[in-house]
């Protein structure tokens, strides 16, 4: 990269959050948001437009999922540099994105200048992660988790799969979290989902749901 202002995509669906990142990135000299989007459509639509250097993409969106995006920019031009930056910690969300074509991963605690270095980073084609992050990715290649098996609910992500398995089990959510080092607010968000994917109103229909294709029927 050269030494010219990187032009910057926020793409997050809250609007007080894009304010504060546009303010602190507006006081860094070389860095410049040229475009804000609510939605995963507007992600993609707004980078086929203005063509920014960068864009800071958020994982949860309406219009289309952040990851839902990715793919399609990346599908559209290989070279996008695309830093995620989200609430989402877990195994799943880090290497879905990854493998959507994300070149980098962090979290919105993370400090200022964390993120701009991390900016600077994906700039330049390296791949960079949270300190906690990176934590993760070192865990999950020493000790790949074992799959749920896909017949189930074909819909799930893997760990939406492995959540339904423990809410099976009569888990609730703090015991989740525990058990698969998440926090409460993350596993909630998973709930959420899969209660939206399997189409029922509460937790005692998807336990029916899932026992009925057979998760859930012994401990983890």
């Amino acid at each position: 990269m050269s030494a010219d202002t990187l032009r910057l995509l926020i793409a997050d669906d809250h609007p007080l959050f894009r304010k504060g990142l546009r303010g602190l990135l507006a006081a860094q000299p070389d860095l410049e948001v040229v475009g804000e989007a609510a939605s995963g459509d507007e992600a993609v639509a707004l980078t086929a437009q203005l063509r920014p250097d960068l864009v800071l993409m958020d994982l949860q969106m309406p219009g289309g999922s952040g990851l839902v995006a990715i793919r399609a920019i990346v599908a559209a031009n290989p070279n996008a540099r695309i830093l995620v930056v989200t609430l989402f910690e877990d195994d799943d969300s880090v290497f879905t994105a990854l493998r959507a074509g994300a070149r980098g991963y962090i979290l919105k605690d993370a400090e200022e200048a964390e993120l701009v270095r991390a900016l600077h980073a994906v700039a330049n084609g390296e791949a960079i992660f949270s300190p906690a992050i990176a934590t993760r990715v070192m865990r999950f290649l020493a000790h790949p988790p074992a799959a749920v098996p896909r017949e189930a609910f074909p819909s799930l992500t893997e760990r939406e799969r492995e959540i339904l398995v423990r809410i099976a089990q009569g888990h609730n959510n703090g015991a989740i979290a525990l058990g698969l080092s998440l926090s409460p607010k993350t596993v909630s968000n998973y709930v959420s989902s899969i209660f939206a994917k399997l189409q029922v109103a509460d937790r005692a229909q998807a336990i029916v749901r899932a026992r009925e294709a057979g998760l859930g029927g012994g401990e983890r």
